[in-house]
């Protein structure tokens, strides 16, 4: 009985920092992204293209699918914003689709 119970707890702390993995990785994505598309000499589509590329040598294609970058402003300041909108591994790493949604920002560099 309470072996069953301990090898349950380590399960879900097992698959707790799995979600956080994930998270985190997603989350340095986005960042490197936007870092990226704010170049002087970079676009957009630079910075898209950096957040899947890392996410699919890190994650896998399925995490990479839903990528956006844009241009907003943040106190006055122009910055470059990458949202990816990711699943949230429930079950190892199966879970819901677009669950995950984390941005990343970054301000642009003059020139």
């Amino acid at each position: 009985m309470v072996g069953g119970l301990l090898v349950i707890l380590l399960l879900a702390v097992v698959q707790f920092t799995l979600v956080l993995l994930v998270r985190n990785t997603v989350q340095d994505a986005a960042e490197q992204g936007a870092r990226v598309a704010a170049f002087a000499d970079s676009t957009l589509g630079d910075g898209e293209t950096r957040t899947r590329q890392l996410l699919t040598a890190s994650l896998g294609t399925r995490y990479a699918s839903a990528v956006s970058a844009s241009y907003t402003l943040d106190d006055g300041i122009r910055v470059v914003e990458v949202r990816v909108d990711s699943p949230l591994p429930v079950v190892g790493l199966i879970g819901f689709s677009r669950s995950l949604e984390v941005t990343g920002h970054a301000a642009v560099a003059a020139g």
